[in-house]
């Protein structure tokens, strides 16, 4: 089972709506990207990837992930902000492995949170989740670069707490790099546990858009095609959150 591929902002919005998620393919979603902004120092935002930080939190003993976070105060209109380095919390009710603890990650470099490509993803993101949920006035933004690494003798885990919900209204899941992996598939599933589509992360700008509140969301571990070569897969993780007062 696959899902759809939206290429319009319009159409993208109807299948979140419709169906809580939608896949994107980097080209199409370079295209909606467009109008937000533009992507003039892309380069240097997916080097960034190469200066991340291994995760410490990892309850299963993995050296595999490596991240680094920021927040950002989005109101429904103005400017978007970074907030102050906080931790980054789950419940255990979201997170049963990592959730109930203050889990205080590295910043994201400042040129990387001030450059054009983030912003331009944000602002987009502001769009499509405020057009999901115009009745929100103000969003708490959270912005996490992650790298999973794969070796021969350690699988790479993107989600080591299995099929999960983050504890936000919506995610954008946007892939930056993928180098030597095999597998990485992403799978949404209903409340119930019914698999509602499953796609990979390919290409650069590939992306997710999910619906925290309605759906699940997993990704099945990546493992080296070439195990004498670096093994790497790089997302974007973005979530939006309603402030309430």
């Amino acid at each position: 089972m696959s899902s759809p591929t939206s290429s319009t902002f319009e159409s993208l919005q109807a299948a979140v709506d419709t169906r809580g998620f939608a896949f994107v393919e980097g080209a199409s979603m370079r295209a909606v990207l467009e109008p937000f902004g533009p992507l003039a120092d892309w380069n240097a935002f997916a080097d960034s990837w190469n200066r991340l930080e291994i995760d410490a939190y990892m309850a299963d003993g993995g050296r595999y992930r490596r991240r680094r976070h920021a927040t950002f105060a989005a109101p429904a209109s103005g400017a978007i902000a970074r907030k102050p380095h906080q931790p980054h919390y789950q419940s255990l009710d979201y997170n049963p492995i990592h959730g109930g603890i203050e889990r205080w990650f590295e910043p994201v470099e400042e040129q990387f949170a001030a450059g054009s490509s983030l912003r331009t993803i944000l602002e987009w993101c502001r769009a499509m989740f405020g057009a999901l949920a115009p009745a929100i006035a103000a969003w708490h933004v959270e912005a996490h670069q992650f790298r999973i690494e794969a070796r021969p003798s350690e699988a790479g885990r993107p989600t080591p707490e299995g099929l999960h919900r983050d504890g936000v209204d919506y995610v954008l899941v946007l892939l930056v790099d993928r180098q030597n992996i095999a597998s990485g598939v992403t799978t949404i599933h209903a409340a119930g546990g019914e698999m509602l589509g499953q796609f990979t992360l390919t290409t650069p700008l590939d992306a997710a858009i999910v619906d925290d509140r309605r759906v699940a969301h997993g990704v099945t571990p990546v493992e080296p095609i070439d195990p004498d070569r670096p093994a790497y897969r790089d997302v974007l993780v973005v979530t939006f959150k309603e402030v309430r007062t």
